[in-house]
């Protein structure tokens, strides 16, 4: 499948409709989220119907309210990107979203023809375990991976910023057993998404 490239910035007009009623890799943990017993988790059955809904209604205009960590995210994210440079010596391109059929993921930054970069913003407990452990926290493998397979690429550099602290930045290669696994459960949810999307269009044509 073709990869389109938006150029558009993030979490405008644009950047919604993009990734409207698509699995997008920040959530590609929820769809890898299993539930107690192994049953459905309740994370990716909300996840499910907030995508269904975008698929008949559009971008939701609930998808403009932000919490701390987003906030935050927003307010440092370009600090840490400059910083980032400077120690790395690596310019970073900026775009809004990729898109491979019914996949998507928005980089943070690409690295000349290869590379990517993921920029987190971390309170002090969190940024200082990622410099500790000297890796990238398990909550975040999905996204990095799932980022690397939407775009092609073959390595990603994550990036924990807190002010103050030494920057943290780890480059982390494809896996492509990973990735594998991940396609697959992907591919799973998307064709429970279309069932669900056609059911819901069915209680419209009946009303």
């Amino acid at each position: 499948m073709e990869l389109q490239i938006f150029t558009c910035e993030q979490n405008s007009e644009e950047w919604y409709a993009a990734r409207s009623g698509i699995v997008t890799a920040s959530e590609f943990s929820t769809v890898l989220a299993k539930g107690r017993g192994g049953g459905e988790s309740v994370t990716r059955r909300k996840y499910m119907l907030t995508l269904a809904g975008e698929r008949i209604a559009g971008p939701s205009p609930f998808d403009r309210f932000s919490n701390a960590a987003m906030e935050r995210g927003h307010a440092y994210e370009e600090e840490a990107r400059d910083m980032y440079s400077l120690i790395t010596g690596n310019d970073v391109e900026r775009v809004g979203f990729m898109r491979r059929g019914d996949v998507g993921y928005s980089p943070d930054g690409l690295i000349g023809e290869n590379g990517l970069q993921e920029i987190k913003t971390k309170i002090y407990p969190l940024h200082l375990e990622c410099l500790l452990s000297d890796a990238v926290p398990s909550e975040h493998v999905a996204q990095v991976q799932g980022g690397l397979w939407v775009s092609g690429r073959e390595w990603l550099d994550f990036v924990s910023y807190s002010p103050g602290l030494p920057l943290f930045v780890k480059r982390i290669h494809r896996d492509e057993a990973y990735i594998k696994v991940l396609a697959k459960a992907v591919e799973d949810f998307n064709t429970e998404l279309a069932a669900l999307v056609e059911r819901i269009n069915g209680y419209r044509r009946a009303a």
